[in-house]
């Protein structure tokens, strides 16, 4: 059994730049304190969170929208791989940037993905980087 959610934050950065560190393994390592390592194609394998999450890239909208499979070493080897979408929107003249994730089939048991998990290691980190910059 899985379920789908949505979270939605704002990031301190243009569309184009939240959109081209989430693509790199340099600037997605940084921006979430982990290593990474990012094919930045569609079909690429990623690996983020120090090995925590790996998967792969399946479509791409540069500035606009990522799609990517996506799961943790917490998912068991019978469950299928979840995916995320973030879609990217421009505000206050591309100034910042509303960031809509979309996070399909995750497993029922597994709900601090949802509560606390995208903020805590995605969204908050991330305003900070994008700050500093």
């Amino acid at each position: 059994m899985t379920y789908d959610f949505e979270l939605t934050d704002v990031m301190p950065a243009s569309p184009q730049d939240v959109y081209d560190a989430w693509m790199s393994s340099e600037g997605h390592g940084e921006m979430t304190g982990t290593e990474c390592e990012i094919d930045p194609r569609v079909g690429g394998e990623y690996e983020a969170g120090d090995g925590y999450i790996t998967g792969r890239t399946v479509a791409l909208e540069p500035g606009r929208r990522i799609v990517q499979s996506w799961r943790t070493t917490e998912f068991a080897d019978s469950d299928p791989d979840s995916e995320i979408e973030v879609l990217l929107e421009p505000l206050d003249g591309g100034k910042n940037t509303r960031l809509t994730l979309r996070h399909r089939g995750v497993p029922a048991n597994q709900p601090e993905y949802e509560h606390g998990g995208w903020q805590d290691n995605y969204f908050e980190p991330m305003k900070e980087y994008f700050l500093s910059r």
